[in-house]
């Protein structure tokens, strides 16, 4: 067991340059990374920069309040008006048809059937004029229970809470390219990355990285076309294909020895595969499956308004 794990091991070592070097052949420096990023060179590339997440939104007040019970407005009043109005009027009845107090009417009989009206008169005069109680429900008209207004409360305002951290280092880098370049613009610097992108990758099909010398480094020059040479050697063409180009962005700007460089992060698919240039032969990849990659490509110049060149790749 050990003497094949060892064997197998060794295989592996041995073939690493093979497959590092076939998988670099597909595309222009797909698979490998090579050029200079100045003193970023062996920094991995900054990330897109997500979009800014949507401030979340408030929870809703809630739709119903503790509400105080129900009360019956005038209920006990008018039971109590009732049942004094009840006795009044039976001693009244009974000492009219000579049932009560010896069946004669005296002073006290008069006292208390006065003592009664004044009574009677004062409960009915306090309901009339009562308030109603400040409830959620109130006692409306034919004796139905009619719900009142819910309280009306402000719903508070939300804002998002930014935390000012300063400019970031890509603003920063741009704000330095732009003292001697004012005309320098992120988002149109994006079409003139995704120009050269295509241009290198036109190239590198034909096996010729010359047509494209102008946007390259006299590095990146010298990579692309010892690649291309030994693909030359083999006797095989890469093809390219229905290449789409789904984003492009800017994620490093910065200056340092009198250069401007700029990062650009590319996420495309195409078709890419390559044949043999005798039979024509598909010998590495797929006709008919499109591959998706991500890439950053790194551009520099002389400071100013100058012309750009391709000057690293960089697998993500």
């Amino acid at each position: 067991m050990k003497r094949s794990v060892a064997i197998a091991c060794l295989a592996i070592i041995a073939f690493a340059p093979v497959l590092l070097a076939t998988d670099a052949w597909a595309r222009a420096g797909g698979g490998s990374s090579g050029g200079s990023r100045g003193s970023r060179s062996y920094s991995s590339p900054a990330r897109p920069t997500p979009n800014p997440m949507t401030p979340s939104q408030p929870s809703s007040p809630p739709s119903s309040f503790p509400q105080s019970q129900p009360q019956r407005s005038g209920w006990g009043a008018g039971l109590m008006g009732g049942l004094a109005g009840f006795a009044l009027g039976g001693l009244l009845g009974s000492m009219l048809f000579g049932h009560g107090f010896g069946g004669g009417i005296g002073l006290l009989e008069i006292l208390i059937i006065g003592g009664g009206i004044f009574l009677l008169f004062r409960m009915m005069r306090g309901r009339s004029s009562a308030p109603e109680p400040a409830t959620g429900y109130g006692q409306g008209g034919g004796g139905q229970w009619q719900s009142q207004p819910q309280p009306q409360y402000p719903t508070p305002s939300y804002q998002a809470q930014q935390v000012d951290m300063g400019p970031s280092d890509l603003d920063r880098g741009v704000a330095n390219i732009r003292q001697m370049d004012m005309t320098f613009d992120p988002s149109r610097f994006t079409e003139t990355a995704s120009d050269i992108f295509f241009k290198v990758q036109a190239a590198w099909m034909n096996r010729d990285m010359s047509q494209a010398s102008v946007v390259l480094t006299p590095e990146m020059m010298e990579i692309l076309q010892k690649d291309c040479d030994r693909l030359r050697g083999q006797g095989r063409i890469n093809r390219l294909e229905n290449i789409a180009v789904r984003s492009v962005a800017v994620t490093e700007a910065w200056q340092e020895s009198g250069l401007d460089y700029v990062t650009v992060h590319f996420l495309a698919s195409l078709l890419d595969y390559t044949v043999d240039e005798r039979s024509g032969q598909v010998v590495e990849g797929n006709r008919t499956e499109p591959v998706k990659f991500e890439e950053y490509w790194t551009f520099m110049r002389s400071v100013g308004p100058n012309a750009w060149r391709l000057s690293a790749i960089q697998q993500a």
